[in-house]
């Protein structure tokens, strides 16, 4: 297509380089697994939430742009909807995840459960059928949305109806309740789970939160090689880096928040089957890991996202995006990395240490998952062709310009 006439070279570098880096990264994985049995599966659920958090983030800022019509999320929504139409891989993806029930969830032991009064009565729930029902039903509800989102808006570029945008917003509304309903179920099921007996109620939020801190940080490193080339460098403007990285300052802060709610509300009530959690990732050198996430997931980003300067210095801004993709990944290991050794009567990862199959797995999925992004992403217009609202800020903006 002419929109990559001249992006056409940088993106087949880049998608060999991440095919390279993907293959590379799961036989790593798999070869890591010979000698590391114990965080084998727990290397693979950390690289396959943090990409699969990628296209559901793609998920949930598409349907907010059809919601509000800004002019920032016409510049990405080809970017977003190349996301969101990477969900059948993931569907592929999750299923090592199945083969893997028995040595992530202690709960998938019938042994186990029938020692256990606790889950005992949780055994409704947490059981391996029920399971895998409810995940195939996520990746429908993700799947169907994305099918709508991204039929519709090749429909808006062939006809440029009024009636295709009102139906999106329709769509985006109630899809965001789903993705809200979705996404807090998928957290409880695929990571929370890993320690059954604990519990808390803001555990979805937090990773609806964390997915909008990656989400926004990919678009940010994709737009600034993107932008450089026909159409985007024709379009794009220091305001859209700018409205982009106001975004990324909310989010880092509302992960703060959250994370210290949850945090302070169960350190007071002082339970002892709530604070084990704390204690399992404040001891033994964890607390070295959560003294990283203070530092560089709130408070260096937070204070370097005030600045304008930075938000409308594209090169710096991508440097903070990069920072915090790699943080999201060292949050989702302080979440996952120390429940290893915890079922059957073990005491977890906090008297461990650290792996390299925890790089090498969300590398390889990583890799996969950005090759099929970019292949996506060139199979339509850098730029949404019908949509009313978008040619009229593009008017507004030339008029300004002259």
């Amino acid at each position: 297509m002419s929109d990559f006439a001249t992006l056409t070279p940088e993106l087949d570098r880049w998608q060999q380089r991440a095919l390279i880096a993907g293959g590379g990264g799961l036989a790593a994985w798999l070869i890591g697994g010979l000698t590391a049995k114990d965080v084998f599966f727990h290397a693979y659920l950390l690289g396959f939430i943090f990409w699969a958090g990628m296209a559901l983030g793609c998920t949930a800022f598409l349907m907010l742009h059809h919601m509000v019509g800004g002019g920032w999320g016409f510049v990405i929504q080809r970017m977003l909807e190349a996301g969101t139409r990477t969900f059948p891989l993931l569907a592929g993806l999750f299923l090592p995840l199945l083969l893997g029930i028995g040595q992530l969830y202690e709960w998938s032991h019938a042994e186990v459960v029938n020692a256990d009064p606790i889950l005992m009565g949780k055994r409704g729930y947490l059981n391996v059928p029920f399971f895998v029902a409810r995940a195939g039903f996520y990746f429908a509800v993700w799947i169907g949305l994305a099918h709508l989102l991204n039929k519709w808006s090749l429909e808006m570029d062939r006809t440029g109806d009024r009636q295709t945008i009102r139906r999106l917003q329709y769509l985006s509304g109630i899809g965001l309740l789903l993705y809200g309903l979705t996404v807090t179920f998928a957290a409880v099921d695929w990571v929370m789970s890993l320690e059954p007996h604990w519990f808390s109620t803001v555990y979805g939020l937090l990773f609806i939160v964390g997915q909008g801190v990656s989400t926004l940080s990919l678009l940010v490193l994709v737009l600034r090689r993107a932008g450089e080339h026909p159409p985007l460098n024709r379009v794009i403007r220091q305001q859209h880096f700018h409205d982009l990285g106001n975004l990324m300052l909310a989010f880092v802060m509302l992960w703060a928040y959250i994370s210290f709610s949850q945090f302070l509300i169960i350190w007071s009530g002082h339970l002892p089957e709530e604070n084990v959690w704390y204690l399992h990732r404040l001891s033994a050198g964890w607390q070295a890991v959560a003294l990283g996430l203070l530092l560089f997931h709130w408070a260096v980003p937070f204070l370097l996202l005030l600045s304008r300067k930075t938000k409308r210095n594209v090169r710096t801004l991508a440097m903070v995006a990069a920072g915090l993709i790699l943080m999201r990944l060292v949050d989702l290991y302080w979440l996952i990395a120390p429940t290893v050794g915890q079922g059957h009567g073990g005491e977890g990862a906090a008297h461990g240490g650290f792996h390299w199959t925890y790089v090498a797995a969300p590398v390889g999925i990583g890799g996969i998952w950005v090759w099929h992004f970019l292949r996506q992403l060139r199979t339509r217009p850098l730029l949404p062709q019908g949509d009313e609202r978008w040619q009229e800020i593009l008017s507004h903006a030339h008029e300004h310009a002259h």
